[in-house]
């Protein structure tokens, strides 16, 4: 690897390192399909023994790392390897074994306490274990360190450099341009606020072969991916040859298992898209959660939900979903982009999506900073959702136990918004972007944003990537631009 020449006994340290999240990544995978309930504790207790290898195995890359500080003569993959691994060895040296072999144990149990409470849309079930992970969480924010406020750290720890800061100022941008277009929206009428395909009932075996046709159409490589199911869809990355995503099917409104699809897919072609080079090396996955959402967000919203998109699914879903027979492709289109306030995040439209995001994020920064406690979080959400949709949820299933992530802890959901975010730029920075779906060429649009992101891996953060390919960072303009283009002008 003459690329790494200069880092050869780290990356030959490293490989121990890599080798062990193989195992972890396939052991989270299982757990979310396969793993029988009982295995809960056990499991919890495997991967808990693995943060203590792992965190031996940091220790000796450590004093590998601090030798090359200053060091000149490093290509930019080089000096990747070295802040990715410097963030990791942070995270290992500064909290406590103790303080991550919790977390791990607490996480297993809760992921099967959190889908039986769902189950039974009781907060009560989940709460004791999201009192723990949060009180966790707080203590890793101390270790961590930050500056002003406590949510800045696990902020950080899930999208490197981002802070209160940015997302206010995301959110105080937007929001507002949400709600004047979700009003226009409304006026104007053409998009509708419901479709009577959402209350019809399809056949699962019928809907798992236009599934398996969306993701031909996608061109995922039959070798290297698969499609499995669990109560929450998700990807993960195995290995360069081995990336994995999965859906669910409720048995009726098909758009929810099919968007779970090509939502995944993103995630999935963003990772496939990686450098090879770079597998086995610590920039050899997706650099952050933010950059991970916005390509899940750009395929399933500005790819999935457009005219051309529909165009090219159109006849797989006439010719597997008998009951699709009387629909042309206009109507479902706008079945494909119905606009109202709803209650679940997953199945929410580009316009209301991003006030799901803002109520959790509210809470989580509250929640972490001590103005509220683990019990007012149901009580937190329905005001929020009442603020923002003018909408109250009915039960805890459709509030604050409707999403799997914050059995792993808080700061992911900002993402979310961020995803939506640089999706948007990389529409307003991709003129003929629709010109190539319109034409099926859904490889050269995958070559264009390998070149333009998914080919670097980590080597950049979040904020240097954005910089280095479209010229700025976290710009809400390119995403308003696209949502009032789409919704006001059609």
């Amino acid at each position: 690897m003459k690329r790494f020449e200069n880092l050869k006994e780290l990356l030959a340290e490293y490989k121990k390192l890599w080798s062990l999240q193989y195992a972890e990544s396939l052991m989270g995978w299982d757990i979310e399909t396969y793993m029988p309930e009982d295995d809960a504790m056990t499991r919890g207790e495997v991967i808990s023994t693995f943060s203590e290898i792992k965190r031996e195995i940091y220790q000796k890359l450590g004093k590998i790392i601090e030798r090359y500080e200053g060091k000149e003569g490093l290509n930019d993959e080089e000096r990747g390897i070295l802040r990715v691994l410097g963030r990791d060895y942070k995270y290992y040296s500064k909290i406590p074994l103790e303080i991550i072999q919790q977390i791990e144990r607490v996480r297993s149990e809760a992921t099967v306490v959190w889908r039986q409470a769902k189950a039974k849309s009781d907060y009560s079930m989940f709460k004791p274990y999201l009192e723990k992970i949060k009180d966790l969480q707080i203590k890793i924010a101390e270790y961590w360190g930050y500056e002003d406020h406590p949510y800045n750290a696990l902020l950080d720890l899930n999208e490197e450099g981002f802070s209160i800061r940015d997302g206010d100022r995301i959110f105080s941008r937007l929001l507002p341009e949400l709600s004047d277009i979700m009003k226009k929206v409304s006026e104007k009428g053409y998009f509708p606020k419901s479709h009577e395909l959402e209350e019809v009932s399809y056949d699962i075996g019928r809907m798992k072969v236009v599934n398996e046709e969306v993701i031909k159409i996608l061109e995922m490589p039959k070798g290297k991916f698969r499609l499995d199911i669990s109560a929450h869809p998700f990807t993960v990355r195995i290995s360069a040859d081995d990336v994995r995503i999965t859906t669910r099917y409720e048995g009726k409104d098909f758009r929810s298992t099919l968007f779970s699809v090509v939502h995944e897919c993103g995630h999935a072609i963003y990772e496939l898209g990686i450098d090879r080079e770079l597998e086995g090396t610590p920039i050899g996955g997706g650099v952050s959660m933010g950059i991970h959402e916005a390509q899940s967000r750009f395929w399933e919203n500005i790819i999935g939900r457009s005219r051309e998109f529909v165009s090219l699914i159109y006849p797989k879903l006439k010719q597997n979903l008998d009951f699709l027979s009387k629909y042309n492709e206009d109507d479902i289109y706008r079945y494909f982009n119905i606009v109202r306030p709803s209650f679940i995040r997953v199945d929410a439209d580009e316009v209301t999506y991003n006030f799901h995001i803002a109520v959790r994020y509210e809470i989580e920064k509250r929640l972490i900073g001590g103005e509220i406690k683990v019990d007012e979080i149901p009580s937190l959400w329905s005001e929020l959702m009442e603020k923002y949709l003018g909408i109250t949820p009915k039960n805890d299933a459709e509030g604050a136990l409707q999403d799997i992530h914050w059995t792993g802890g808080f700061g992911y959901f900002p993402a979310y918004t961020l995803g939506n975010v640089v999706s948007g730029i990389v529409y307003s920075k991709t003129p003929n972007l629709y010109n190539l779906l319109r034409e099926g060429k859904i490889g050269e649009i995958k070559t264009i944003m390998t070149e333009k992101i998914y080919k670097y891996g980590a080597t950049y953060s979040p904020k240097d990537l954005l910089r280095k390919t479209f010229g700025e960072e976290y710009n809400p303009e390119g995403l308003i631009l696209y949502l009032r283009h789409k919704y006001l002008k059609s």
